[in-house]
């Protein structure tokens, strides 16, 4: 059976690691390659853990929108409202009551797709985030374990 050069194992623990990250790794304290792969399972837990611990989805990005936009579309109808006073004094107060409604609802629902897309947009934000903190532990990690790991 031929032996492995150590390029070539760097390669295999780079192919083999679970991470999902392309990076080798280098053993620079003698390690077997069991206790190089131990270690490399090891690590990918503890990054794997810490992720899924500091880890928050942003919600009710839609309501918070809804919300927002109704308000400033009942605020903008009673502005309006003001603004033409002589007309809007003249009519039923039913009438008056239905225009902030309509007003704050069709606001609302723009609200709502505003407040979704920056929800979206939170989320792509976190998941990078995330995704750095745990190829940042990851690295530390195997460093601490004495392996050099390169990108």
């Amino acid at each position: 059976m031929k032996k492995l050069s150590p390029i070539s194992l760097c390669i295999a623990f780079s192919v083999l690691s679970a991470t999902g990250w392309a990076q080798s790794v280098v053993p620079m304290k003698g390690q077997s390659s069991q206790q190089t792969q131990a270690d490399i399972n090891e690590c990918n837990s503890i990054a794997a853990s810490q992720s899924a611990s500091t880890s928050s989805t942003p919600s009710g990005g839609r309501v918070k929108g809804a919300a927002v936009g109704a308000a400033a579309g009942a605020t903008a109808a009673q502005v309006r409202g003001n603004q033409h006073e002589e007309a809007y004094d003249r009519v039923d107060s039913d009438k008056q009551q239905d225009y902030r409604q309509n007003r704050a609802k069709e606001t609302a629902a723009a609200g709502v797709v505003v407040g979704g897309s920056r929800q979206r947009q939170e989320r792509r934000a976190d998941e990078k985030t995330s995704q750095a903190n745990t190829a940042s532990a990851y690295s530390s990690c195997l460093q601490g374990k004495g392996y050099q790991v390169n990108p």
